[in-house]
C-alpha cells in the first residue's frame, strides 16, 4: 500500500489510529500491539498476498533463532554458533535468492557463454529494509545482548513490521523501537504530537506528489530519449532525476516520521539536507543515515574499521560501498555507483588531511566552492544510478558532455505540463500566465527546488519545534488538500524497487 494513495490517507490510516488508541484507552496493551501487527501485514500485503508467506516466515525464523541462541543452555556452545551460521544463511540466501540469482545467472552466461535459465522472479516489496532489520537483531542476539533478552514474539514481530518503516526504512535497531511500543505513557492520543506528525506527513506528501512526481515525467521521458538529448537537455534530466529522488526518498522520510509522529512513535531520522553537504563524507552523514550506520556497525567496524592503518582504512571504506552499491540493486549500475561513492569518500578524506579544507571552518567562498563540487560529482553519479545499464550511462554521457551529437533537440520543457499543478487556477492571473510559458515556468521550478534544497530546514527538526498557528493549520489544509486532488496519478517511491 501506497501512503500516497486514497485508501491510505482516508481508510487505512484513520482505522488504524482509531483502533490502536481505542483498544489502548481500555488497557487492552497486548491486543493493541497485535492489531497494529495485522494492520502492518494488511498494509504490505495489500498489493501481492504471497509476500506475506515471505515476511511472516521470515520473522517466525528469525525469532526462533535468536530465542535458540540467547538460551542460556546454549552459552557459548557449538549450537549457538551454527545458530548463528544458519540465521546468516538464511537471512543472506533469501536475499539472494529474491534479488541477485538472475543477476547471477546473467553474469554467468555472459562469463561462460551458458544458456542457463532466468527465474524472473518478483522482488518482494521491502525485503532489503527488513532482511537488514532483522540481521541486526540476530547478531545482536548472538552478542548476547541483554535488551534482546527482554522481547517476546509480539515485540519483535512489531518492531520488523510496524508499517510506516517497513518498505522503504529507515533501518531501525530493536533498543530504539521496542521501548516506546511498551511506553505507556506513548498510548494515549497525544493532539501536540499529532498536529507535528499531520504537518510532518504533509510536506513529505507534497515533496512525493507535487515536487518530485513532477520531475519524474522530465527525466522518465529524458532517459526514453538519450540520442535526441543535446548538453542542455541533457543536464537538465540530470538536475531532474537529481531533485527526483532527493524529494522521492525525503518526502517518504517526512511521511514515515509524521505517521510515527502522530502515533506517538520517534523514528529514528534518516534523511538531513543531503544536498546541503560540504564533501561526500558529509554527503553520507545525511543520506540514508541508517543504512550508513548499519554498514559502518556490521561491515567497517569487524573489518577493523580505521585501527589498522591508513591503507587499510581506505580498503574499508571501499568495500563498505561496494556492498552498499550491491544492497541497492542487481545492476552493475549500482556497484559502480557505489564504487565511485567510495572513491571519493577517500579521496576527499586525503584531501581533508592534507589541507582540512572539508573538516576546518572557510569562508563563504570557499565553502560555496566545495559545495558545488559535492553536487556536481552527486549529480553525475545519479546519472549511472539511475541508468538502465553501464551502456546507457555512457550514451548519457555522450550527450551531456557534447561527445555525441544529437539525432535532434527535444524539446524537454513542453514534456511537462503545468496543468498539473491545480493550485495555479486559484492563483493571480499573472501566475497563470507565467506558467502558460513553459520555459520561463519550469526555469522557475528548478531555481525554487534548488533554493529549498540548499537552504530549508529539515522537516525532521520542524516536526519537533512544531507550534501550531492559525496560518500553518490554513497551509497545511490547502496543502494536504493540493495533495489528494493529485493522488489520481499515484507512483511508488523509488526506493521500493531497493
Amino acid at each position: 500500500m501506497l501512503f500516497n494513495s486514497y485508501i491510505f490517507v482516508l481508510a487505512f490510516f484513520p482505522i488504524v489510529l482509531i483502533g490502536y488508541f481505542g483498544l489502548n484507552r481500555f488497557g487492552k496493551y497486548t491486543a493493541a500491539k497485535i492489531f497494529l501487527i495485522l494492520a502492518s501485514l494488511f498494509f504490505y500485503g495489500y498489493y501481492n498476498w504471497w509476500y506475506l508467506l515471505i515476511i511472516v516466515l521470515s520473522v517466525a525464523l528469525n525469532y526462533t533463532f535468536s530465542r535458540i541462541m540467547l538460551s542460556p543452555k546454549n552459552a557459548g556452545k557449538k549450537r549457538r554458533k551454527l545458530t548463528f551460521a544458519a540465521a546468516l544463511t538464511v537471512n543472506i540466501g533469501s536475499l539472494f535468492f529474491f534479488k541477485y540469482f538472475d543477476f547471477f545467472i546473467g553474469n554467468v552466461n555472459a562469463i561462460f557463454k551458458t544458456s542457463l535459465p532466468f527465474l524472473h522472479i518478483a522482488l518482494p516489496l521491502g525485503i532489503s529494509f527488513f532482511t537488514f532489520q532483522q540481521l541486526s537483531y540476530v547478531i545482536d542476539s548472538y552478542r548476547g545482548d541483554e535488551k534482546v533478552k527482554q522481547y517476546n514474539f509480539f515485540d519483535y514481530a512489531l518492531f520488523v513490521t510496524y508499517f510506516p518503516q517497513l518498505i522503504a526504512g529507515p533501518i531501525v535497531t530493536h533498543d530504539e523501537m521496542v521501548p516506546q511500543f511498551a511506553d505507556e505513557s506513548r498510548k494515549r492520543f497525544n493532539y501536540d504530537n499529532f498536529a507535528a506528525g499531520l504537518w510532518g506527513f504533509t510536506l513529505g506528501l507534497a515533496k512525493k506528489v507535487v515536487v518530485a512526481d513532477t520531475f519524474a515525467a522530465l527525466v522518465d521521458n529524458g532517459f526514453s530519449q538519450i540520442s535526441k538529448l543535446g548538453s542542455v537537455s541533457a543536464l537538465l534530466v540530470m538536475l531532474a532525476y537529481t531533485f527526483q529522488i532527493y524529494f522521492d526518498f525525503s518526502g517518504y522520510c517526512d511521511m514515515a516520521t509524521g505517521i510515527g509522529k502522530m502515533m506517538n512513535i520517534d523514528i529514528t531520522i534518516n534523511f538531513n539536507s543531503p544536498y546541503k553537504a560540504i564533501g561526500i563524507v558529509d554527503f553520507w552523514k545525511r543520506w540514508h543515515i541508517t543504512l550508513t550506520r548499519f554498514f559502518t556497525k556490521y561491515v567497517y567496524i569487524p573489518l577493523g574499521g580505521n585501527r589498522k592503518g591508513a591503507v587499510r582504512t581506505y580498503i574499508n571504506i571501499l568495500i563498505v560501498f561496494f556492498v552498499s552499491g550491491v544492497w541497492h540493486g542487481a545492476n552493475w549500475t549500482f556497484i559502480v555507483w557505489g564504487l565511485l561513492h567510495g572513491v571519493a569518500n577517500v579521496i576527499t578524506r586525503l584531501i581533508d588531511k592534507k589541507t582540512g579544507w572539508f573538516s576546518d571552518n572557510k569562508s563563504k567562498i570557499g565553502r560555496a566552492f566545495l559545495w558545488f563540487c559535492t553536487f556536481a560529482f552527486v549529480n553525475l553519479a545519479w546519472v549511472v544510478f539511475r541508468a538502465d545499464s553501464l551502456a546507457q550511462a555512457g550514451e548519457f554521457f555522450g550527450q551531456l558532455f557534447g561527445i555525441v551529437k544529437p539525432e535532434e533537440q527535444l524539446k524537454l520543457f513542453y514534456l511537462l505540463d503545468a496543468d498539473k499543478f491545480p493550485i495555479i487556477h486559484f492563483l493571480a492571473d499573472s501566475v497563470r500566465r507565467i506558467a502558460k510559458h513553459l520555459p520561463l515556468f519550469m526555469s522557475l521550478l528548478f531555481a525554487m527546488t534548488a533554493g529549498f534544497c540548499a537552504l530549508s530546514r529539515n522537516t525532521y527538526e520542524c516536526m519537533n519545534s512544531f507550534k501550531p498557528t492559525v496560518a500553518k493549520s490554513i497551509a497545511g489544509a490547502i496543502i494536504l488538500a493540493w495533495c489528494v486532488v493529485s493522488l489520481g496519478g499515484v507512483s511508488t517511491f523509488l526506493y521500493w524497487n531497493f
